[in-house]
């Protein structure tokens, strides 16, 4: 742990103990009369619809703001001493535990590290939430193409000659934000775009949304290592997407002393509810104990049953399922092996029509489809028999459905293409708008974000001049069956633009 990292004198670090957890138990059991939020009462006014969801011994449990469970935004209790029990294991000078998902992680981490007008690099394949992040910290974007890996028609990780040519053009950016690893589980060469921005004085901001679980996969050949052993210096993680935390619980950590903790906790306080679910909080530190005793272990069968997944579905003819062999000769290129796509082209089947027959036919659902791919995520909860019943769906999938095979991949690069940014995206969001058609508003000034959900990245953001060759493509995604999410009108007949000047 950094040493920097101040707690009570009498506090011992032990990852065998979740603090918040028995905080709220010693409370619940201490028997006192509730005249408090929330409203439930510990239970007693619970419908019987939320007692199905919610345990007992939950509900009795489900209080905030009193003297053992700690305050979220000023913490002295528990969550100081679980905070600084993820930051031991990560190894990370400081951790946060964030309620509003890595969207709220994401946020704080851009309104605690930037300015307004400050320019910052942004792949083209970033999350929303990062564009969101922008927009409330006034700052001006300039967008990076990543590799496109046209096999799959999907978008890469970051090259180091593109970060190193954005650099050179922009040497006033404060910082990038890097995508690691990517949602397809693509890890480029961290390392090295660390180097290239400490050297600039630039910031390494981290959406490792997909990365949370590769601390305790770092001794496996062939795995990424986590953001935080590369150079970054401050990383938001979702702890629930492939961890054993709740859904919407994400941990915020900082890297390096290039960056203030107090203005991170600053925006963070600005961002986060006064009133946090103290359930949700628990779920983060009980997380972070499973993952302290039982992380190597677990990861490494999750490991082992991603390979073998992939090297059983390549051999079912007409699928092909993406390995190391996708990757540049760096050997700082890796892919996460508990992500497995399914390219379908072999099959003739597009990604959104496969999805709903393993949901529908088969009971099984993927993680996202997209025009080409599905893609699975073998987790640490993850057994032999899950991983033996997706193998036998897929091969139902091809034998039942199947066509003949597609020419080539779908390849939407007009999606992933940097586009004019007229004005900035908190400019665009705040100035006066107009509705026009979709079709015609090549020359326009979004004032909206469009995007395919899953995977949540914007093929148009605000403040973007929109062009043909874009609308072409994103009709052509909506023909595939992606859905769209973002615009006032979801069927994109219309879109909000910036008006423009009389």
């Amino acid at each position: 742990m950094f040493e920097d990292t101040k707690l009570d004198n009498n506090w011992k670090l032990n990852q065998n103990e979740a603090p918040i957890s028995e905080a709220m138990d010693k409370y619940a059991r201490d028997g006192a009369l509730a005249f408090h939020t929330p409203g439930h009462k510990q239970g007693l006014g619970a419908h019987s619809l939320l007692k199905r969801l919610i345990t007992a011994d939950g509900l009795k449990q489900e209080v905030s703001l009193m003297e053992e469970l700690d305050d979220l935004h000023e913490p002295s209790g528990c969550i100081k001493q679980a905070e600084a029990l993820a930051a031991e294991l990560w190894g990370a000078r400081d951790t946060m535990f964030m309620i509003n998902g890595t969207t709220g992680a994401i946020h704080a981490m851009l309104l605690g590290t930037l300015q307004p007008g400050d320019k910052v690099l942004v792949p083209r394949n970033a999350h929303r939430s990062i564009i969101g992040g922008i927009i409330l910290a006034g700052a001006k974007p300039v967008y990076i193409v990543p590799e496109i890996m046209e096999a799959l028609g999907i978008a890469g990780a970051l090259s180091v000659d593109s970060v190193r040519k954005a650099v050179a053009e922009n040497p006033d950016a404060r910082a990038l934000i890097a995508v690691y690893p990517t949602y397809y589980g693509m890890a480029g060469d961290l390392q090295a775009i660390a180097d290239i921005l400490h050297d600039h004085n630039m910031l390494l901001l981290v959406d490792e949304a997909h990365g949370a679980h590769l601390k305790f996969a770092s001794h496996i050949e062939g795995m990424p290592r986590q953001a935080l052993d590369l150079g970054a210096d401050v990383v938001a993680q979702s702890t629930h997407k492939v961890l054993g935390s709740m859904t919407q619980t994400s941990m915020l950590h900082i890297g390096s002393q290039r960056v203030s903790r107090e203005r991170i906790r600053e925006g963070a306080a600005l961002l986060q509810s006064t009133s946090p679910n103290q359930l949700l909080l628990a779920s983060l530190d009980i997380a972070r104990l499973q993952m302290g005793t039982e992380g190597r272990k677990r990861l490494e069968r999750a490991v082992e049953l991603g390979n073998w997944l992939r090297q059983e579905i390549n051999k079912i003819h007409g699928l092909y399922c993406v390995g190391d062999e996708i990757l540049d000769s760096s050997e700082a290129m890796r892919l996460d092996k508990t992500r497995v796509t399914v390219n379908l082209t072999g099959i003739g089947l597009a990604g959104p029509e496969a999805e709903l027959i393993l949901r529908h036919q088969y009971k099984v659902q993927c993680e996202l489809s997209d025009n080409n791919n599905l893609l699975f995520i073998i987790s640490m909860a993850d057994t032999e028999e899950t991983a033996h019943r997706l193998l036998e769906v897929l091969k139902l999938l091809v034998a039942e459905h199947g066509r003949e095979k597609a020419e080539k991949p779908v390849v939407p690069v007009d999606l992933f293409t940097a586009n004019e940014v007229a004005v900035t995206p908190r400019e665009a969001f705040y100035r006066a708008r107009e509705r026009v058609k979709f079709a015609e508003s090549a020359g326009c000034i979004a004032a909206e974000t469009v995007t395919f959900y899953p995977p949540g990245v914007p093929v148009l953001c605000p403040g973007e001049r929109i062009t043909a060759e874009l609308i072409k493509a994103v009709h052509q995604q909506r023909s595939a069956g992606m859905r769209v999410v973002g615009p006032a009108d979801s069927s994109l007949e219309y879109i909000q633009i910036v008006k423009p000047s009389p």
